[in-house]
This record gives structure tokens, C-alpha cells and sequence, in this order.
């Protein structure tokens, strides 16, 4: 991975954060991605202290389109040729039935996990096939398999997700380009306190009784669908605990 370009967005903590590390840590540049400009800043000084590579900052919030457009075309010429593109930037608030959830939420929801998705998509992919070269991987979820009480539009994203990167490897068959969907189950990051609108004694208790996955662990998944030789293509990974079977099946222990 040694000189690649990796894109990362949300990539201030949770699953972002852990790719960052680990692509860092074989060698890639990166541009990262997030609203939190001073977690970025950290997270900066740190990669490029510890390994020799280098990082670029592009702190946006996805559902921005005016702003990821500007932001993106204003990359310095040494940092334009993506090689791979992680959207990982998205979120969930609430455990509403859907005929009682928050209109306003549900937006944020829609406009980061597909439209956001869909815009970085837009705005790099045209690059690469001009290069010939690049790499796609969306970060899913098992959520996408099938809806679940308190989840269904969180739900609808994931399956969006799902279909917008099976089509999106339709539409680059005719081209090296590779797309990837990594479908985590339970990940026990700051996701689930966004999930709980803050709330993370519940977050926190959501995890209890099981060895749930770290954001590591999905990187390590993202990591290997990008380090395969360039004729092979991950189109997807579903990714659990050992003690979770479906999005609604799992075992805890009692503690």
C-alpha cells in the first residue's frame, strides 16, 4: 500500500479513525474527512509522527454538496490522484417506530449516508476512470440485509448502499476499477452514543454480555479488500461477532 493515496471520510473516530491507523501503518497517504476539524488535526500529527507518510485535511460535512465539491477541487495537484475512496461517513439517531420518528433526524440520516455517499462517489470516480486505476469501498451494514424494530430507515440507507455499490460495479465492469461493500454487524464505537441522541450508559449497556467488533476489526476487513492482487475483487464483506448470527440474532451473556 506503500505510496498510495487513500480518501477517508468520517474519519475522526470509530471505523474511520481505525482505517486511517491501519492504512497509515502500510504506508498510504491520506486525505481524511470529517466535521470535527480539531480531532482531525490530532489524528494528523499523530499518523504523521508515527509512520512516514503524509496527510491531508479536507474537514466537510458530506450532506454539503457545494462545500465537497469546492473542497475536493481544490486538492493540490500532488494529492488529486486518489487511489482508493473509503465512504465511511454516516450515522443513525434514534430507535423510533417509523411512524413516530423525527422528520429532521430522518434528513440527516438520508442526506449523509446516500446522498453524501453518492456525491463523493460523483466528484473522484471520473478521476480514477480517467487514471485506470482506483478502488471504491463503501461501508455498509448488516443493517442493509434486513430491517429491524427501531431501524428501518437506518435500514433503508444500508440497503441503499448496498444497491448503489452493486451498481456502481456494474456501471465500472468494462474498467479496473474495483468496488467493495464492507457490511459490519455490532461495533461497539461512538456510533451507538450518536444512535441514543447522547446517551451512552445505553449505548454502553446495547454492548453488554458480547465480544462485540472494535473499529480494528473492520479496518482489517477494509484493509484486506484493498491489498488483494488488482485482478481480484471483494465485492463484499459481511463482517459479525462470533456470538451474532443475523442483524436481530445474537447471544449475551449474562453479566
Amino acid at each position: 500500500m506503500e505510496n498510495k493515496l487513500v480518501f477517508i471520510t468520517g474519519a475522526s473516530s470509530g471505523i474511520g479513525e481505525a482505517c486511517a491507523r491501519k492504512f497509515a501503518a502500510n504506508g498510504a497517504n491520506l486525505i481524511l474527512n470529517a466535521r470535527n476539524l480539531a480531532r482531525l488535526q490530532e489524528l494528523k500529527k499523530d499518523l504523521e509522527s508515527q509512520y512516514s507518510i503524509s496527510v491531508y485535511l479536507l474537514p466537510f460535512d458530506v450532506r454539503d454538496r457545494e462545500l465537497v465539491i469546492k473542497s475536493i477541487n481544490s486538492l493540490p495537484a500532488k494529492w488529486q490522484d486518489i487511489d482508493i475512496l473509503i465512504n465511511n461517513a454516516g450515522l443513525v439517531i434514534g430507535v423510533d417506530k417509523e411512524f413516530e420518528g423525527n422528520l429532521d433526524e430522518w434528513d440527516t440520516v438520508i442526506d449523509t449516508n446516500i446522498k453524501g455517499l453518492l456525491t463523493m462517489t460523483r466528484i473522484i470516480v471520473p478521476g480514477m476512470i480517467e487514471r485506470q486505476k482506483g478502488q471504491i469501498i463503501n461501508i455498509g451494514s448488516i443493517a442493509g440485509e434486513a430491517a429491524y424494530p427501531g431501524g428501518s430507515v437506518y435500514c433503508a440507507t444500508k440497503a441503499a448502499v448496498k444497491a448503489l455499490t452493486d451498481g456502481l460495479r456494474i456501471d465500472l465492469v468494462d474498467t479496473p476499477l474495483r468496488v467493495t461493500n464492507i457490511k459490519p454487524g455490532m461495533v461497539e464505537t461512538n456510533f451507538s452514543v450518536v444512535r441514543y441522541r447522547g446517551d451512552k450508559t445505553t449505548a454502553d449497556n446495547f454492548y453488554k454480555g458480547i465480544h462485540a467488533l472494535s473499529g480494528e476489526d473492520v479496518a482489517e476487513s477494509v484493509y484486506f479488500a484493498a491489498s488483494v492482487p488488482p485482478h481480484v475483487q471483494i465485492a463484499e464483506i459481511l463482517v459479525m461477532p462470533t456470538n451474532q448470527a443475523t442483524g436481530t440474532i445474537s447471544y449475551k451473556k449474562n453479566t
